[in-house]
C-alpha cells in the first residue's frame, strides 16, 4: 500500500473496519457499529473507492457499508473519504460477499445494494465465475427490506443482458423500468467507465425493487 493508504488503514480501520471471517457468528449489529438507526446501503466492490467514496459524502442520510476483498482498495477509500467528509457514515468490510450476506445479513434489512462495474469475466470459459448469477441474485433479494433496490451497472454489453436476465427471473423483483434504467445522474463517471467510452462501449443500468411478498 501507499504510504497515504498505509495511514488511513490505521487510523480508520479498527472503529470504521472489519473482515468478514472475523465478524462474530449472526447478523451484524449496524445501528450498534454506525451508532445510530439509519437506512443500511450495501456496495459490493468498492474498487478503489473512487466512485463510493463520492457517494457516502453525497448521502449523509445512509449508513453506508462498502465490502471489497482488496485492501489497498478499501485503505484507498478510506483515504478518499476522510478527504470528502464522509467518515461518519461509512463502514468497511474486507471479504466475501457471499459470505457476508448469507451469514451475517439479517433479511429483509438493506435498503439497497449497489453492484457498479464488476469484474466482466469476457471469455465464454469464465463467464461461470461472474457475480451476477441467479443463486447470487436470490441470495441479494431476500436481503432486501420490500422496496429496497438492486442498482447494476456494466460496460459490457454481454454481461448486462445477463444480468437483465437473471433479475427479471427473479420472484422477489421487479425492473423499476422497462428494460435498462436511465444513466442516474448521481452516479460519477469512474476513469474505467470513461475508458469504456473512450473505446466505445455503451454502459447499462438496472435498478429492480424488492415485491413485497414472502
Amino acid at each position: 500500500m501507499t504510504v497515504g493508504q498505509e495511514r488511513a488503514w490505521e487510523t480508520y480501520w479498527e472503529k470504521m473496519g472489519n473482515d468478514v471471517k472475523s465478524l462474530p457468528e449472526g447478523p451484524l449489529d449496524f445501528d450498534s457499529w454506525f451508532g445510530r438507526s439509519a437506512p443500511v446501503l450495501l456496495e459490493i466492490g468498492s474498487g478503489m473507492g473512487e466512485t463510493t467514496s463520492q457517494l457516502v459524502a453525497a448521502a449523509p442520510e445512509l449508513n453506508y457499508v462498502a465490502a471489497e476483498v482488496y485492501k489497498p482498495g478499501l485503505a484507498q477509500l478510506l483515504l478518499r473519504a476522510e478527504h470528502l467528509g464522509g467518515l461518519d457514515n461509512l463502514r468497511v468490510l474486507r471479504g466475501d460477499a457471499v459470505d457476508l450476506l448469507t451469514d451475517h445479513i439479517a433479511p429483509a434489512s438493506l435498503h439497497g445494494v449497489r453492484i457498479f462495474f464488476p469484474d466482466p469475466w469476457p471469455k465464454k470459459k469464465h463467464h461461470k465465475r461472474r457475480l451476477v448469477q441467479p443463486e447470487f441474485v436470490a441470495l441479494v433479494a431476500s436481503r432486501l427490506e420490500p422496496g429496497g433496490v438492486l442498482h447494476l451497472a456494466t460496460d459490457w454489453e454481454q454481461y448486462a443482458d445477463q444480468m437483465l436476465e437473471v433479475c427479471s427471473g427473479e420472484r422477489l423483483l421487479t425492473n423499476v423500468h422497462d428494460g435498462w434504467a436511465p444513466r442516474p445522474d448521481w452516479r460519477p463517471v469512474t476513469k474505467f467507465e470513461q475508458r469504456a467510452v473512450n473505446e466505445d462501449r455503451v454502459s447499462h443500468d438496472l435498478m429492480f425493487r424488492r415485491n413485497d411478498l414472502t
